[in-house]
């Protein structure tokens, strides 16, 4: 099993998880392209990725998934974000986990895609469903302001409207302060709203 999260205390909280589970982890990345050479070098039977890691967790995967297709790839983050579940898809991914999942859960999960089965959340399932029934309705309701808006910003907006602190969001997304303050303040550029405020509830409205 190979580990990539460019977050070292997160990596070694799945690592302790998985080798209770009885995973064996052979490396730990912190980007993308540490991913792909980790995978090339040691060949393990999957590769859990983070989305937002430096490089990319999904150009990692469609890399690993086209040079080493045997290899299960799975993607753990904190992205609820549609794009992001479908393009992971599109790169090879098998499975699609949530970072508020129980780690304990994670080992089961892990071996269920090994045999075979996908590991996505139910409420993403739906959205996979809702995406080939009413796909030109969705299309359509993307292209509007929010539209602007990184599944990263989106996260960190939502977050905020649920009426986080900075500092929470931060912590919750395993951000710096300073970082989630620039996704914040790319927002109101992007959505040409004055304050945090008026960028929520512009969102509210077309989300």
């Amino acid at each position: 099993m190979v580990i990539a999260d460019d977050h070292p205390q997160l990596r070694a909280h799945i690592r302790r998880a998985l080798e209770a589970g009885g995973f064996e982890v052979c490396a730990e990345a912190a980007t993308g392209p540490q991913a792909v050479r980790f995978a090339e070098e040691h060949r393990p039977d999957a590769v859990l990725l983070d989305i937002h890691m430096p490089g990319g967790g999904i150009r990692a995967a469609a890399e690993i998934s086209q040079v080493l297709p045997e290899i299960a790839i799975v993607m753990l983050t904190v992205s609820r974000d549609d794009n992001d579940l479908f393009e992971s898809l599109r790169a090879g991914a098998s499975g699609y986990l949530l970072k508020d999942t129980d780690p304990g859960r994670l080992p089961e999960a892990l071996r269920g895609v090994l045999s075979g089965e996908a590991a996505i959340p139910r409420t993403l399932v739906a959205r996979i469903l809702d995406e080939f029934r009413e796909p030109g309705r969705r299309r359509s309701a993307r292209r509007s302001k929010a539209a602007l808006l990184t599944s990263r910003e989106w996260e960190v907006m939502g977050l905020l409207g649920e009426g986080l602190t900075t500092d929470e969001v931060a912590k919750r997304l395993f951000l710096s302060p300073t970082t989630v303050r620039v996704h914040i303040s790319t927002v109101l550029r992007k959505l040409r709203v004055k304050d945090r405020q008026a960028a929520i509830e512009l969102l509210r409205d077309e989300s």
